[in-house]
């Protein structure tokens, strides 16, 4: 069961499938017990790419003193993860046509393995160990009687993750395409999707865009952070206008989550740290409205939605408006809180760590189904 996972003795080597890097590592309980492996993951080419992930899972192999008894790990989509194969994949071309991944290392190693995107494990580790806990501890500190069950978990990094989690249940669909998300349509750009905008390379293109130079010239999206933030020399104005747009794109795709699935949001991933560059028109779009026929408006969403990262809007969250409720007929009264309301914040783990414990309780609690 999800809560004695803390206490687990069993090891499961893991693995976070990065478009930069190869993070491999090992998890006992919920907590890594070798230092992290990089490794580059030679993506242009197949059998390089395939022998740089068994050489991974074999320096962590050599470095532990007891043999795991599983492999876990994020991997990019699409892909049909209850069977191991990957499929055609947008940032690994060398994938097109299927690739038996899975079943390829339960050879190698003679263990069971699963795969599951980053955005999905990203999600389970901070359902579980991280983000959401701690919300629902803290309103149990104010004697709240609201606790949050569903999670919206987002990477924000080389491309555009989204996890879905309902009462530690992963939501992960028919076609392994549960929250497959940066689908969504680009609200400023109708005919892109949504990660073309929401990535590193989006926001490189977007600053292209607006301070008119060539994509050679652009550097990385942190140096198009510091620019808006002044730290460094350059177009301070098309930076900032950058991180604008990355906010209302991101803003309009987590509204349309959170009204399929109502859950609080956490983000995580590289980008994630310019929140206070985008969250402004993040926030703008899910506030925004529509308009009526006649002539009124309406709320984009139906619940408010509160910046976490800022104390005011957090606590907010936590205090509610509870008031007692008299039940009819009788002389008896509840706690009713009728303020409808969810959050987003940022998480405080590193995105590979905790993608590495969502990967340990998948696996664990695939184990013991």
């Amino acid at each position: 069961m999800v809560y004695s996972i803390d206490k687990d003795q069993r090891i499961v080597m893991t693995l976070d499938a990065g478009g930069t890097n190869f993070v491999f590592s090992a998890i006992q309980g919920n907590k890594a017990i070798i230092a992290p492996i990089r490794l580059y993951p030679n993506s242009e080419d197949l059998s390089k790419c395939l022998e740089t992930i068994v050489s991974g899972f074999e320096i962590v192999k050599s470095k532990l003193k007891e043999p795991a008894v599983a492999i876990s790990f994020a991997f990019p989509g699409p892909a049909d993860y209850p069977n191991g194969i990957i499929g055609d994949l947008p940032n690994l071309p060398s994938f097109r046509g299927g690739v038996a991944l899975g079943a390829m290392l339960e050879h190698h190693f003679n263990m069971p393995v699963f795969i599951n995107n980053d955005g999905n494990l990203f999600a389970y580790g901070e359902a579980l160990f991280g983000f959401l806990p701690e919300i629902n501890k803290n309103l149990k500190e104010v004697n709240s009687p609201k606790q949050f069950n569903n999670l919206i978990g987002v990477t924000l990094g080389t491309g555009f993750g989204v996890g879905l989690v309902c009462n530690n249940q992963l939501i992960t669909g028919d076609n392994s395409n549960g929250g497959e998300a940066w689908l969504l349509r680009d609200v400023l750009s109708p005919e892109y999707h949504a990660e073309e905008h929401l990535s590193r390379e989006g926001i490189r293109r977007s600053f292209t865009d607006k301070a008119n130079i060539p994509i050679g010239e652009v550097g990385t999206p942190q140096e198009i952070c510091d620019i808006a933030k002044g730290e460094t020399e350059g177009n301070k104005k098309a930076a900032i206008a950058t991180y604008n747009d990355f906010g209302t794109v991101l803003g309009e795709a987590l509204a349309t989550i959170i009204t399929l699935f109502d859950g609080i949001v956490v983000l995580g991933g590289g980008v994630s740290g310019a929140f206070d560059l985008f969250a402004p028109a993040m926030f703008e779009q899910m506030e925004s409205n529509f308009k009526l026929h006649d002539g009124g408006s309406l709320h984009r969403l139906v619940p408010r939605v509160f910046n976490l990262e800022d104390p005011v809007g957090k606590s907010r969250l936590l205090d509610g408006q509870q008031k007692e409720l008299k039940i009819p007929q009788t002389n008896i009264t509840i706690i009713y809180d009728p303020f409808l309301r969810t959050g987003v914040g940022v998480s405080k783990n590193s995105t590979s760590k905790i993608i590495g414990l969502g990967a340990y309780a998948y696996a664990i609690n695939k184990l013991d189904a």
